[in-house]
């Protein structure tokens, strides 16, 4: 291989200007772009084979890890349905059964969203890393154009492989997960609570019986309700504060060699 820049054994040359073609001829060659000098231009080359080859590898690792805590995420969402499931069976299980269950579980929800949060913000790093190759790699070999901020993108990444971080926050990453799934299991939660107090034991007929029914032994009905109002509205705030959040964020990108 390197026949082609070796010197004749019978040839001596121990000038300046002999070192610098050996250096110059050396560069040149195609399998050793990576012992050029260090005075020569830092621009980033284009991948050769074996790069492209790291670089698919590097890319299946990214979509396995991001499949794998895509999969824990589903757990969590999966535990939440479940508990759900039990409090509507007990709640609804006879006509004198108590709505405390679905009370209680809106605690459980919370901890499984903390959960869920945690885990989505280490989904996340895998998620836009292998997004990230596909947009700045993949497309531009398909489409064969490169993009203008072509020059950033390899600089980008390397930098998140150099100083892992969390590209998202806790609070946006909670916030996203109730506005994709537990905005809805807490509306089934609601409408379920509302509705074991509307028709059990029968079906009521004065709103003071509909806040009676809410006692909760020495806590007053009214307060109970007034509790579960600023649940909801908690979660309501917890998804709109977070989506504005997320278009700030993203309105404030002025490039695409972003990440998160």
């Amino acid at each position: 291989m390197l026949g082609s820049v070796a010197r004749p054994r019978h040839a001596r040359c121990c000038g300046p200007s002999c070192r610098s073609a050996f250096v110059a001829l050396v560069a040149a060659h195609p399998v050793l772009t990576m012992l050029s000098p260090v005075d020569t231009p830092k621009d980033i080359q284009d991948f050769n084979a074996a790069e492209l080859g790291a670089m698919a590898h590097l890319y299946r690792g990214e979509i396995y890890r991001s499949t794998i805590w895509r999969t824990r995420l589903d757990n969590t969402t999966n535990w939440s349905i479940v508990t759900m499931g039990i409090a509507l069976s007990t709640t609804f299980s006879s006509r004198e059964a108590s709505g405390l269950p679905l009370i209680l579980i809106g605690m459980l929800l919370a901890v499984f969203l903390g959960l869920e949060a945690r885990r989505y913000r280490y989904f996340n790093v895998w998620r836009a890393r292998a997004r990230y190759m596909e947009t700045h790699l993949y497309a531009q070999i398909l489409t064969g154009k490169r993009a203008a901020d072509d020059a950033d993108w390899r600089v980008t990444l390397a930098n998140d492989y150099l100083h892992p971080r969390h590209h998202i926050s806790f609070f946006r990453a909670a916030g996203r997960r109730v506005r994709r799934t537990y905005i809805w299991i807490v509306a089934i939660q609601t409408s379920a609570y509302f509705g074991k107090l509307a028709i059990h034991p029968q079906m009521a007929t004065h709103f003071s019986e509909f806040v009676e029914r809410a006692e909760i032994g020495p806590i007053p009905g009214w307060a109970v309700l007034g509790c579960g109002l600023i649940y909801n509205l908690g979660w309501v705030f917890l998804a709109l504060s977070s989506y504005w959040l997320d278009r700030r964020r993203h309105a404030g990108r002025t490039s695409a060699a972003a990440m998160g």
